[in-house]
């Protein structure tokens, strides 16, 4: 990936001396909270929702720093996790699909190969304790790709990304042993738990990496407890109608979608009660962020909570409202007071700044590049992306590009008979309604060709039927 390297090497070493990265009694603990197919504008912060309550989220965007043009990995699950473990876009990431693989242990994902190196074995190399749970989505049980064999000490959740849908599941998993639930536990509750206690046996001086994969909001649309939001809204239910499969129906799906966002608020406000317990807060690096666009199965309707804000699409989708997530960081010691961020960002820059920050040597096959300088508030040595690039391989398949403001939108690969192309200006037109294609196609030509160069060769993804 071609970047302006703002930033020289004695910069660098100084912003690394600056955070003491280099004393393993300094490293800062990192806390990352990933939450299922949540849209930007579900947390008031971004964009005054008002129908939703996220107290403990809004408090901690008033002092933290707040990007606002943020990118995730992918528009769906599973290789936007692989995007921030890894350090890569779709474009080079071994996982760019939700993409099921079978074995006589059951149907998982497909893993992740013994020679993708992700963050948490960096970490783990470094002294860190990692942990992770929730959903992982990169490898099942036995493989390369489980999380015991990708740099987690401790895994607790859903090795399958199928079962996930279900929060009353038969069993999860700790580390690779199944522990049966038979349908009676609400499985978010003790993912939480399990990631608390993590978090409460870690001994001082100790630093930690501790990822909370947590599945709300994503459908099934089902949470235990209605009363917050039970008479707020008019409510269509959701029926399934199939005979097998599917989400479950919900009577009150607005009620419930909600709920299981106020819900992750309370999370938040409860790790952070933790962290500042233990007397670790001030030198926690904690992020919040979404893996994806806002998702609208399940009888959600993301239209009426103004889920996605003024962006246009949602999960599955390239335009903005697909990709653009929430991307809140406090780190006290370091973040004094609320700020925003224009610098655009994405889940392939994760690797390299935690890296940058403890001192680890950068793996050279990554996309991302560090955003420690605007951690620092000094955004004037902050190295740039050049364009953030996207491809996607379900509904006929899909590639963007952005650069400069324009993006091209290129859909159908799959069919190239069907190939259409849109071009926006997001300056001007942020919900993207303006194709520009027919009057700029030199920019459109210029931005083909450089998507194109992005794109390597899968095994086991391939545009073409």
């Amino acid at each position: 990936m071609k970047v302006r390297f703002l930033l020289g090497v004695a910069a660098a070493s100084q912003l690394a001396l600056t955070v003491n990265a280099a004393e393993p009694e300094k490293l800062p603990n990192i806390v990352f909270v990933l939450v299922d197919d949540m849209g930007i504008g579900d947390v008031n912060c971004y964009f005054e929702q008002s129908k939703i309550k996220t107290p403990h989220l809004d408090e901690l965007a008033s002092k933290s720093l707040q990007f606002m043009q943020h990118y995730s990995g992918s528009t769906v699950s599973a290789p936007s996790r692989c995007c921030l473990m890894t350090g890569k876009h779709t474009g080079n990431a071994y996982v760019r699909g939700n993409k099921g693989t079978v074995s006589e242990k059951g149907r998982f994902d497909l893993h992740l190969p013994k020679e993708e190196i992700t963050v948490a074995e960096l970490l783990r190399g470094k002294g860190y304790a990692t942990m992770c749970v929730g959903k992982w989505g990169l490898g099942g049980p036995g493989t390369s790709g489980s999380p015991v064999n990708k740099g987690f000490d401790y895994f607790f959740g859903y090795l399958s990304q199928s079962e996930a849908h279900r929060y009353y599941p038969e069993y999860l998993y700790e580390n690779e042993k199944k522990v049966q639930l038979n349908k009676k536990v609400y499985s978010h509750f003790l993912i939480m738990e399990k990631g608390l206690e993590f978090i409460k046996k870690q001994k001082n001086g100790q630093p930690f990496f501790a990822y909370f994969a947590i599945t709300p909001p994503h459908a099934d649309l089902d949470y235990p407890d209605l009363s917050q939001y039970e008479d707020s809204f008019d409510e269509t239910p959701f029926v399934n109608n199939q005979k097998k499969g599917g989400f479950k129906s919900q009577a009150k799906p607005k009620a419930a979608y909600a709920a299981m966002v106020s819900e992750i608020d309370a999370n938040v406000g409860q790790i952070i009660a933790l962290l500042k317990k233990k007397q670790v807060w001030d030198n926690t690096i904690f992020i919040f962020s979404s893996d994806n666009g806002v998702h609208h199965v399940g009888g959600h309707d993301p239209d009426f909570f103004d889920s996605n804000g003024p962006f246009r699409g949602y999960k599955r989708d390239l335009y903005e409202g697909g990709v653009r997530t929430p991307f809140i960081v406090s780190w006290p010691e370091v973040i004094k007071e609320h700020r925003k961020t224009s610098h655009i960002a994405t889940f392939w820059d994760f690797l390299p700044t935690v890296c940058e920050i403890a001192d680890i040597e950068i793996p050279g096959n990554t996309d991302g590049l560090s955003y420690l300088p605007t951690l620092l508030n000094r955004e004037r040595q902050q190295r740039e992306h050049d364009f953030v690039y996207y491809e996607f391989y379900e509904e006929g398949g899909k590639q963007s590009i952005l650069k400069d403001g324009w993006k091209l939108v290129r859909l159908n690969l799959s069919k190239p008979e069907k190939l259409k192309e849109e071009l926006y200006y997001l300056p001007d037109d942020i919900g993207e309604a303006k194709n520009l294609i027919g009057v700029n196609s030199e920019k459109a030509d210029e931005l083909r060709k450089l998507a194109m160069e992005q794109h390597t060769e899968s095994i086991n993804f391939k545009w073409e039927k």
